[in-house]
């Protein structure tokens, strides 16, 4: 990969940017998200959940971020 040097920040930004996309760019945006799925896998209950205090609500998001994170190991 080339060394770029740039005289502004927003000179380094605007390379960044893909006016044109192809095939090529499309796979690898793609491959990018398949691969943050699998890195960031997590099992949260479907649907909607109704609490009577934003306590219980935390309660509950802890216990399924706990039960992810033993799933993981």
């Amino acid at each position: 990969m080339p060394v770029k040097k740039f005289k502004t920040f927003e000179e380094a930004e605007k390379d960044l940017w893909c006016l044109k996309p192809d095939e090529e760019y499309y796979r690898r945006i793609n491959k990018l998200f398949l691969l943050a799925k699998e890195l960031y896998k997590s099992d949260y209950p479907k649907g909607v959940h109704k609490y009577k205090t934003f306590e219980e609500a935390q309660e509950d998001l802890k216990r399924w971020c706990l039960e992810n994170a033993k799933k993981k190991i």
